[in-house]
C-alpha cells in the first residue's frame, strides 16, 4: 500500500511525535511505500513578526500546506493520507487537498483539541467538559485554556468552529483513530460521526520482560501540574522510605530538584536520557507512577511499562482506566489526592509479590493487545475501510 503520512512537529518533542515516527517505521518495515509530509513549529519563530501575525489565519486555512500537499498527492498518488497533528501549520486545508485528489483521509486524534481547546478536558486541577459539543468553545476561550491565553485559545476555537460549520470534520475525514473507548465515546458525544471513529491503541516494540526485583518507584514524563507532579511530590513527603526516580523536565523542575535535595537520597532526579535507554530504567522499577490529572488519550509510558512486565499506579482519568485495570495490571487512585496516592504506593511497596503478579499480567496484556504486528494489522484494516468510505462519499457527490 502507498501511504502519505503527515505531522506537525511540536517545539518540544513528545508522545505524539514518537507515535508518528513509530507508525511510519512500522509501515516501512512491512513493505509499504511511505511518503512523508511534515511541518515544524520552529517555522513560526523563523518567520519573524509576519509569521506570528499570520499564524491565526494559517491555523484555520494554510494555503502553503494545501499547495504542497496537493503537489505531493498528484505526484505520488497514495492510496490513503494519514494525518497526526495538523495544528497549527498544516491546518484542515490539508483535508481539502486530499478531497480534491480523491485520496481518503485518516486522522489520529492524539488529543481532544477538536472538542476542548485546551486539549485535555482539564481545568483548574480537575476534569472539565464545558466545551464538548459546543460550536464555539466560549468557556475555554474565556478561561484561556490553551497556553493560558484567551487570544490563542480563541484561534483554536475559531479553527474548530469554522470547520464544524463547513462540515470539514464530518465530511472530509473518512476515519478518525482514537486510542481508547473513553475518547471514542467523548467524540461521539461531541457530534462526530460514530461510524467513522475507530479504536486503535498504540504499540511498542518488545523490550523483553523484567526478571529482576524492582528497586524503586518511577515517574517518567513532563514535570507539570497537569501531569500530577505536584500531587506526586506531596505524596512523597509521606513516603520517605520508598525510593523514587523522576525522569523528565518541565515547569516544576526546580521544585522537584528541591524535593530530591531534601529527601537525603530517597528521591533522585534523572536528566534527559535517550529513549532507547528508557526501557532499562523501567525494568529496574517495582512500579511506574502515572499521576496525570488530564484526560490522557492513551499513555505510551504505561504501555512501555507493561511491555517490561512492570505494573502501573495511575489515576482514573480519561483512557487510563481502560489501560490500567485495578488489582490486575496495577492500582488506581483519585486524581489530585496525594493521600490516596501515598496509601497505594505504601501498599505496593509492602506487597511486592502481589505487584509482581500484576506485572506479569501487564506483560501478558501487552503480548495480547499491543505488539507491533497486531497494530499493523489493525492499521491496514482502517486504511482499507477508509478507502471504501471515500468511494461511498464520492458516489454521494
Amino acid at each position: 500500500m502507498k501511504v502519505l503520512v503527515a505531522h506537525n512537529y511540536y517545539q518540544v518533542s513528545g508522545g505524539e511525535d514518537r507515535v508518528f515516527l513509530n507508525e511510519k517505521a512500522l509501515l516501512e518495515r512491512y513493505g509499504h511505500q511511505v511518503i512523508e509530509y511534515q511541518r515544524h513549529n520552529s517555522e513560526i519563530e523563523t518567520g519573524g513578526l509576519r509569521g506570528y501575525a499570520t499564524l491565526p489565519a494559517r491555523a484555520v486555512w494554510n494555503w502553503d500546506s494545501y499547495t504542497d500537499l496537493k503537489q505531493l498527492l498528484l505526484e505520488h498518488k497514495p492510496d490513503v493520507a494519514h494525518f497526526h497533528n495538523i495544528f497549527p501549520l498544516i491546518s484542515p486545508a490539508a483535508y481539502s487537498a486530499c478531497w480534491d485528489c480523491n485520496v481518503p483521509v485518516i486522522q489520529s486524534l492524539h488529543n481532544s483539541r477538536l472538542i476542548c481547546p485546551g486539549g485535555g478536558l482539564y481545568y483548574n486541577g480537575g476534569y472539565c467538559q464545558k466545551c464538548v459539543g459546543k460550536l464555539f468553545p466560549w468557556p475555554g476561550v474565556v478561561r484561556g485554556c490553551y497556553r493560558n491565553s484567551q487570544v490563542q485559545t480563541g484561534v483554536v476555537g475559531i479553527m474548530t468552529a469554522v470547520h464544524r460549520s463547513r462540515g470539514t470534520w464530518s465530511d472530509l475525514v473518512s476515519r478518525y483513530i482514537v486510542f481508547s473507548p473513553f475518547f471514542q465515546k467523548k467524540f461521539i458525544e461531541a457530534g462526530f460521526p460514530a461510524e467513522k471513529l475507530v479504536i486503535k491503541p498504540h504499540f511498542t516494540e518488545d523490550p523483553g520482560a523484567n526478571n529482576s526485583v524492582g528497586r524503586y518507584a518511577l515517574y517518567i514524563g513532563r514535570l507539570t501540574e497537569q501531569k500530577g507532579v505536584s500531587t506526586l511530590m506531596r505524596a512523597w513527603k509521606q513516603l520517605g522510605h520508598v525510593p523514587l526516580k523522576i525522569c523528565g523536565d518541565g515547569d516544576l523542575s526546580k521544585q522537584v530538584t528541591a524535593l530530591a535535595e531534601r529527601s537525603t537520597g530517597s528521591v533522585e532526579v534523572i536528566p534527559f536520557i535517550p529513549h532507547e535507554e528508557i526501557f532499562d530504567l523501567i525494568k529496574g522499577a517495582a512500579f511506574l507512577v502515572w499521576p496525570s490529572e488530564v484526560c490522557e488519550t492513551f499513555g505510551l509510558v504505561a504501555l512501555e511499562s507493561f511491555a517490561c512486565g512492570v505494573p502501573v499506579i495511575a489515576t482514573r482519568m480519561g483512557a487510563m482506566p481502560d489501560l490500567v485495570a485495578e488489582n490486575e495490571t496495577g492500582l488506581t487512585f483519585t486524581a489530585g489526592d496525594a493521600n490516596d496516592l501515598a496509601t497505594k504506593v505504601k501498599w505496593a511497596w509492602e506487597n511486592r509479590e502481589a505487584m509482581a503478579k500484576m506485572g506479569a499480567a501487564a506483560r501478558s496484556k501487552f503480548e495480547a493487545r499491543y505488539t507491533s504486528g497486531l497494530n499493523h494489522d489493525i492499521l491496514i484494516q482502517i486504511y482499507e475501510s477508509a478507502i471504501e468510505q471515500r468511494k461511498a462519499d464520492a458516489l454521494k457527490g
